[in-house]
C-alpha cells in the first residue's frame, strides 16, 4: 500500500493535533509544522514539498545501508511470509535469532560470545544493569552494585538509561534517578581550558574514574560505562592516552567494563566495533542502530564469557525479557546486514577508502572562520564552532548558534546534527567519493551562512 500523497498542510495538521515527538518542544514544532519525510533511496531524502536532501546523519546514526536496500526489504519480506512472529520465552526459538546471535559473536571483540536481544538502545542498557547487578549478586559481591558513567555521556532515555548518562537537561526530568549511579568528567580535550597537552589530558580524566572508585569503595563499584567515542555527546574522541588507562584501572579494582556500542558498531569507526579501533576489551556491550540498518527495531547485548557462565551456570532463570526480543523479522533483516557488509567488504572500504577520503575533505573546512577544530575517524564526525579560533572563544549562546546552522543545513539540502556549537555527521557507509564532494561543499555554505548571522563574514 502507498500512501496518497494528501499534502504537507494535511499531514501536518495530523501531526499537530496527535503526534508527540520525541526530544522536541511540541508547542514550538506545532507553530511551525513537521517537514514531513515521504521517500529516501540511497543517501539521500525527500521530503513532502519534493525537496531532495542528503543525509549526512544516517537516519539517527543508523541508517549505514542507505534507503531502499532491496536485499534488506527481502528479507523482512520473506521472513514475514514465513514467520511473522513468535517470541523466545518458554524455551523456544526460532531460525533468525539463532543465527543472528552466531554471527554478532562472529563480528564481536574476543570473548564477547552470547547475545541478548532487545528492541532499542535503551532497552540494551537496561538490561545492561540487570546483567551486571546480577553477576555480583551470584558472585557473592551484592553490595557492589555502583555503576559509574560520564558527564555528557548518552544511554537511552528509559529512566535507566537516563540515569546511567550524564546529560542534565534529562535528569531535571522525570527523577528521582537510578539509585547507586555516579558520573565522572567526559574526555573533552578541546572544550577544556586545563593547558595540559592532550594525552596528559587524557591520562587526567581517565583517573578520574579511579578517584571516583577509591571515593565509593572499590568493593562497592560495579561497572563503568562509556561510549568508545561520544555520539549524542557531540562526537567526542578521546585521546590516544584515556581508554588504555580506563583498562589499567578497571583491571585494578574488578570493575566490568560496558562499552556502549550503540553509534559506534557495525563499521561506524572503519572497524566492526569502535572497541576494535580503541583497542578496549569491554565485558557486556550493547549496541543498536546500525545492527539492522535501522529498517527495523532491534538491539542486543554481547556479553562477555567471564559475565556470561556466572549468570547461566549459577543464576538459574534470568527474569528478565522482552516481547520483542530476537523479534523473528529484525533479525532477519540484521542478518542479512550483516552478510552484506561482510560480502561487500563495507567496514574495509570504510577503513581504508571512504572514511580517510571523508575525514580529508571535512578538513579542508577548517580554514573556514567558524570552524575551531574538526574531530573524526572512519565516518563519525564532529566540528566544534567557536566566535574567535586564537584565543578559543566559544560562542556565549553556542546552543543558538549550532540550530541556526542546523536549520541552514535543512534548508540547502543537508542534514547534519547540531549539539550544542558542534556539528557532527554520521553519514551512511555506501555514501560515495561524489557524495562527499557534495556534502563538504553544502556544509562550507552552512557554515558561511552561519557565519554572516553572527557577523564573521
Amino acid at each position: 500500500m502507498t500512501l496518497i500523497n494528501k499534502g504537507t498542510a494535511y499531514w501536518q495538521s495530523l501531526d499537530r493535533a496527535h503526534h508527540w515527538h520525541p526530544f522536541t518542544d511540541t508547542k514550538g514544532l506545532n507553530q511551525a509544522g513537521a517537514r514531513v519525510m515521504t521517500k529516501g533511496e540511497g543517501v539521500y531524502l525527500w521530503d513532502s514539498e519534493g525537496n531532495k536532501i542528503l543525509d549526512g546523519m544516517s537516519g539517527l546514526w543508523c541508517v549505514a545501508l542507505g534507503y531502499g536496500n532491496e536485499e534488506l526489504i527481502e528479507a523482512a519480506t520473506q521472513q514475514m511470509r514465513d514467520l511473522a512472529f513468535y517470541n523466545t520465552f518458554f524455551k523456544t526459538t526460532h531460525p533468525p535469532a539463532a543465527e543472528l546471535a552466531q554471527k554478532i559473536a562472529e563480528v564481536t571483540p574476543e570473548g564477547l560470545n552470547r547475545i541478548f536481544f532487545s528492541s532499542s538502545g535503551s532497552e540494551a542498557n537496561d538490561t545492561v544493569v540487570r546483567m551486571v547487578r546480577h553477576f555480583w549478586v551470584l558472585e557473592g559481591k551484592p553490595e557492589k552494585n555502583w555503576i559509574i558513567g560520564r558527564k555528557n555521556g548518552y544511554h537511552g532515555s528509559t529512566l535507566v538509561g537516563a540515569s546511567l548518562g550524564g546529560m542534565g537537561p534529562m535528569h531535571a526530568q522525570g527523577g528521582p534517578m537510578l539509585a547507586n549511579v555516579a558520573h565522572i568528567n567526559q574526555p573533552y580535550w578541546y572544550g577544556d581550558d586545563s593547558g595540559l597537552t592532550e594525552d596528559d589530558f587524557g591520562i587526567v580524566r581517565a583517573r578520574e574514574l579511579e578517584a571516583k572508585i577509591l571515593e565509593l569503595g572499590a568493593d562497592k563499584v560495579a561497572a563503568f560505562i562509556a561510549e568508545p567515542i561520544q555520539g549524542a555527546g557531540g562526537v567526542i574522541i578521546p585521546p590516544a592516552t584515556y581508554w588504555p588507562e580506563i583498562q589499567r584501572i578497571c583491571q585494578k579494582y574488578d570493575v566490568l567494563i560496558i562499552a556502549d556500542e550503540v553509534i559506534c558498531g557495525f563499521g561506524r569507526t572503519g572497524q566492526w566495533f569502535g572497541s576494535h579501533t580503541l583497542g578496549i576489551q569491554p565485558d557486556l556491550m550493547p549496541m543498536a542502530k546500525g545492527l539492522s540498518s535501522g529498517y527495523l527495531p532491534l538491539s542486543a547485548v554481547a556479553v562477555g564469557d567471564r559475565v556470561a557462565n556466572t549468570l547461566i551456570e549459577k543464576g538459574g532463570e534470568f527474569y528478565h525479557g522482552y516481547t520483542y526480543s530476537g523479534h523473528p523479522v529484525s533479525a532477519a533483516v540484521a542478518l542479512a546486514a550483516i552478510r552484506i557488509m561482510q560480502r561487500d567488504r563495507i567496514v574495509d572500504r570504510v577503513r581504508d577508502d571512504i572514511g580517510p577520503y571523508f575525514q580529508q575533505q571535512l578538513r579542508t573546512l577548517a580554514d573556514h572562520p567558524l570552524v575551531g577544530r574538526i574531530d573524526g575517524i572512519g565516518l563519525i564526525a564532529g566540528i566544534a564552532l567557536v566566535e574567535n579560533k586564537t584565543p578559543k572563544t566559544f560562542f556565549k549562546d553556542g546552543d543558538a548558534v549550532g540550530l541556526a546552522c542546523r536549520d541552514h543545513c535543512f534548508n540547502n539540502g543537508l542534514i547534519m546534527r547540531a549539539v550544542g556549537s558542534r556539528m557532527v555527521l554520521a553519514p551512511p557507509l555506501i555514501i560515495s567519493r561524489a557524495e562527499v564532494d557534495e556534502l563538504v561543499a553544502k556544509v562550507r555554505h552552512c557554515f558561511d551562512l552561519t557565519a554572516r548571522d553572527v557577523g564573521l563574514m
